[in-house]
């Protein structure tokens, strides 16, 4: 939460100096620049209410949670880059079209640059902590401000490259360029959160760790078959069948079930897990082998 909160504080603070950046020197690319922190803004309120949402514990109409609140919001993000990507377009068309001088360009490049260094290290703390933390919402606002310091840094070459030649049609021009990068970034935002609503499985690292534990830890057990994953947030959602001998009783069978869980939830972090206990007639023979 604090984490979401510090991103909105920080985007404001961006969007000011790079407002204050264009207002210096009629800069097109500039321009272009604070009218993509604008959804900073916007993308750092929209995650903070979807981890105030996610952070909500399951209740009678949401039993597994609320963590797909992320996925929305990153989705929403993802959505708002797109937009001020072709926004971006449009200003650049215009500038390109009627190319204009640039007044001040040390004062606003100097300005532009603070805002650059912050939102880096910003960017640097969401990507770490998100991460970390298996928050959707704080990687993509991360991933959102990556695309904005590179947007930053091409901006600066294009108006530096202006200044020097006096060729002020390349400042629209390298805003044209940094949009299609937003483009793409925004395209990927939106790829990785629809795979999450999508109920996209864990990865194949994490699965292998899965039926590793499942096969050394279900001891007792003969097999497990019809493994599932899949992931919402932060949470992981293991369900899988586990057959049990004929003459299994149930209280043996309930501590099997206890050790499994207890070692998946060792393994895998934030997990919710459910094992459901067949006869030995309902074997596949297939699945995961239970070792001795």
């Amino acid at each position: 939460m604090k984490l979401a909160v510090g991103s909105l504080v920080v985007g404001v603070i961006v969007l000011a100096l790079k407002g204050l950046a264009y207002w210096i020197t009629g800069s097109i690319a500039l321009f272009s620049d604070a009218l993509e922190s604008t959804v900073n803004v916007a993308t750092a309120l929209a995650a903070l209410l979807a981890i105030r949402v996610a952070a909500l514990p399951a209740d009678t109409n949401h039993p597994y949670g609320h963590h797909k609140a992320e996925f929305l919001s990153a989705v929403l993000e993802g959505m708002l880059i797109v937009g001020a990507a072709l926004l971006i377009l449009h200003q650049a068309y215009e500038g390109i079209m009627s190319p204009r001088t640039i007044s001040a360009p040390l004062d606003g490049l100097l300005v532009n640059g603070v805002a650059t260094v912050l939102n880096g290290l910003w960017c640097w703390v969401l990507l770490t902590r998100g991460r970390a933390e298996r928050s959707p919402a704080l990687v993509a606002d991360g991933k959102h401000l990556l695309a904005d310091v590179v947007t930053s840094a091409g901006v600066a070459v294009g108006f530096l490259m202006a200044v020097a030649t006096g060729w002020w049609i390349l400042d629209p021009i390298m805003a044209a360029l940094v949009a299609v990068n937003i483009l793409w970034s925004g395209s990927r935002v939106i790829r990785d959160s629809v795979s999450g609503l999508l109920d996209e499985a864990v990865p194949e690292d994490t699965l292998a760790r899965i039926r590793d534990v499942i096969s050394t830890e279900a001891g007792g057990a003969m097999e497990a078959h019809d493994l599932r994953t899949r992931h919402a947030g932060k949470m992981t959602f293991i369900d899988f069948h586990l057959v049990m001998p004929g003459d299994t009783t149930v209280q043996d069978a309930h501590e099997i079930c206890d050790r499994v869980e207890g070692a998946l939830k060792r393994a895998v972090p934030d997990a919710n897990i459910t094992i459901h206990v067949e006869p030995e007639h309902k074997a596949k023979h297939s699945g995961i082998v239970v070792l001795d």
